[in-house]
């Protein structure tokens, strides 16, 4: 089947070049999933619009049905990788503001090779025997868009699939490569808001306010230490205040300030314990300082952990291994970012692989995820990810005839 590989070659790097350089936010990605939509129904499939989703059924007859998941969403971040296709896009975000966007996480990346490989397995019914599910999810970035498609009926929409599997381009390993692990390869994640109170003055006269700047800088002088004195050296554990916000002059003390925390681990009971310490310490420090009111604390954006299931991950590993070469398939070492992507077989309640593919050749400088220079060589990425793609499905959908033809 991958000997049709080149004929999908020419349509993907013009569509990459196209969503790359339209790039829609989370839950707004209208046109994206117009597109999506069009491909999956040129290639035959049963469409299906789900929770801002979109989902393409292929039945080929009896067998298992595999999901392969990839998701949709940009970022608001303002392109700096000076590439001929840089997006220049502005839109107006869910708050009313108007902000850069970019395809800085490489979901533009996802959806092409998730569209070449529903392609290549249309084209070629007669090698496999099964259910493909092409779920293609719209906000990832901000943990709503696999939420959104449950909320709204997916597990009574498509068939019940065997197993779920999803991808992601990375800067490590190489182009041209791929990595997988079984157990926990993605973090649990959360986002944490935190408003104190304080009482408002002048900056002249401090004694007559309770001053929430001063508040919030000890609360985060003291979250420094949950990870270094209430977490066992051996688990891993993050704690990031990502922003202190208060005040508006120097000589007015505010009425209150706001902190946004992020955390990660790789044990839901390690996160809870700093959601915990989160607790107790901002409480601790408002009654220290005589706050007028309690704290308010939100905890948002939540992260599953990403938690690949032994059997599932060895039989992939091992097609992995047969079609691209023991050289070219990494061991995955856990990253400490987080997905959404365990809410949907989580839904199923089906086992799950997730892998990584590199996206950075030899004569590249990586540059991270998220970052305004994020810039995957085109090329062998899309051809590596299309690949991978077809080569986990086929482990449980392919006939015997299959590994012949490659």
């Amino acid at each position: 089947m991958l000997a049709g590989l080149g004929d999908v070659t020419s349509w993907q790097e013009e569509l990459y070049v196209r969503l790359h350089q339209e790039p829609e936010l989370s839950m707004q990605e209208t046109r994206t999933a117009a597109e999506v939509t069009r491909r999956l129904a040129s290639f035959g499939y049963e469409v299906l619009q789900v929770g801002g989703g979109v989902v393409g059924v292929l039945r080929n007859g009896p067998g298992p049905v595999v999901l392969f998941r990839a998701d949709m969403d940009a970022l608001p971040v303002r392109e700096a990788t000076g590439l001929p296709y840089a997006s220049t896009r502005t839109v107006v975000d869910h708050d009313g503001a108007t902000v850069p966007v970019m395809h800085a996480c490489g979901h533009d990346v996802h959806v092409v090779a998730a569209l070449g490989a529903a392609c290549l397995l249309a084209e070629r019914r007669d090698t496999w025997s099964g259910t493909h599910v092409a779920l293609f999810q719209p906000g990832e970035e901000t943990a709503a868009g696999a939420h959104s498609m449950v909320e709204d009926g997916l597990v009574d929409k498509v068939p019940r699939p065997d197993v779920a599997f999803g991808q992601h381009v990375l800067t490590e390993p190489a182009a041209g490569e791929v990595a997988i692990a079984a157990g926990p390869v993605l973090s649990t994640g959360a986002c944490v808001r935190v408003k104190v109170f304080g009482r408002g003055s002048h900056g002249s006269m401090p004694h007559l306010g309770v001053d929430p700047v001063v508040l919030g800088a000890s609360i985060v002088t003291r979250l420094q230490t949950v990870v270094a004195r209430e977490v066992a050296p051996g688990d891993f554990a993050v704690l990031t205040v990502g922003s202190l916000q208060a005040g508006t002059k120097a000589n007015i003390i505010p009425d209150d300030a706001t902190l946004l925390l992020n955390l990660r681990a790789y044990d839901l009971t390690v996160r809870d314990r700093l959601r915990a310490a989160i607790e107790r310490i901002v409480h601790a420090e408002c009654d220290a300082s005589g706050c007028p009111r309690p704290p308010e604390i939100e905890l948002y954006e939540t992260y599953p952990l990403t938690d690949n299931d032994t059997e599932v991950t060895a039989r992939v590993t091992a097609a992995f291994v047969d079609h691209f070469g023991e050289h070219r398939v990494r061991h995955l070492d856990p990253v400490t970012a987080s997905e959404d992507f365990s809410v949907i077989p989580d839904a199923f309640g089906v086992p799950y692989a997730y892998w990584g593919f590199g996206g950075f050749t030899a004569d590249q400088e990586p540059v991270p995820n998220h970052n305004p220079g994020f810039a995957p060589a085109m090329q062998p990425t899309l051809a590596t990810g299309t690949e991978a793609a077809v080569t986990a499905v086929l482990a449980w959908l392919g006939r015997p005839a299959v590994s012949a033809d490659r």
